[in-house]
């Protein structure tokens, strides 16, 4: 049986459209970004979910509220472990403002590789992949098993969960499970990943359903080591 996870970057918010640094701090969607995750939810819409869970953060929840609007009766679940890298004392401040300090085709490999000790005094490259193994850990296992406890055990296209979260959070996972896969993730944007066997896959990473483009989803290049 195979589980699929859909993971769906947050809306655009304010600070994203300003571009400025949001990981820990919080700020409402845009009309743009409540538009476009509108249209993230409608192209979900014929999606059958098992579970849906999400970041705690008020822009990811308030994005998964909009998708479960097509899918009525689900309890959305809330992980901890779903937050976003946390930048300390940069929370808030213009993305150039950490780029000259560390610029970020450097400070993203060096967190994937578990080796950064954070800027600002956030959370450091190993705090937050070990946060990011351990959430989805704890959800494939969740919902991976023939009794994994989805509403739709038993179905013979296996099992549909919905992760609603972060930027970084979402890239972090998605190359844990394929090195080579690292993107730059849209806001309202889907990832797909597949649990089958034993083996897990990306089947789509960073689909651009709303349009919004690389608005703080700025690349950067795969970290020569191989994931923990």
């Amino acid at each position: 049986m195979t589980l699929t996870l859909t993971l769906v970057r947050h809306g655009q918010t304010t600070l994203n459209a300003r571009r400025h640094l949001q990981g820990a701090c919080d700020s409402p969607l845009t009309r743009t970004g409540r538009a476009g995750v509108r249209v993230t939810a409608q192209h979900l819409a014929d999606r059958s979910f098992d579970a849906v869970y999400s970041s705690p953060q008020g822009r990811a929840v308030q994005t998964a509220a909009e998708i479960l609007q097509h899918h009525p009766g689900h309890r959305l679940r809330i992980e901890e472990g779903l937050r976003e890298l946390s930048f300390g004392s940069f929370e808030r401040r213009p993305e150039r403002t950490l780029d000259a300090e560390v610029p970020w085709s450097e400070l993203v490999p060096a967190m994937l590789a578990g080796t950064h000790p954070g800027v600002g005094g956030g959370e450091s490259g190993g705090d937050f992949m070990d946060r990011v193994r351990s959430v989805f850990a704890r959800i494939v296992a969740a919902h991976a098993a023939p009794d994994g406890g989805a509403t739709g055990a038993g179905r013979a296209d296996g099992k549909h969960v919905l992760v609603v979260g972060h930027g970084l959070t979402l890239a972090a996972y998605l190359w844990t499970v394929e090195p080579s896969r690292l993107a730059a993730l849209p806001n309202a944007s889907v990832s797909t990943v597949e649990v089958s066997d034993g083996v897990t896959r990306v089947v789509q990473a960073g689909v651009d359903v709303a349009g919004h483009g690389a608005v703080v989803a700025r690349p950067a290049p795969v970290p020569a080591a191989a994931a923990r």
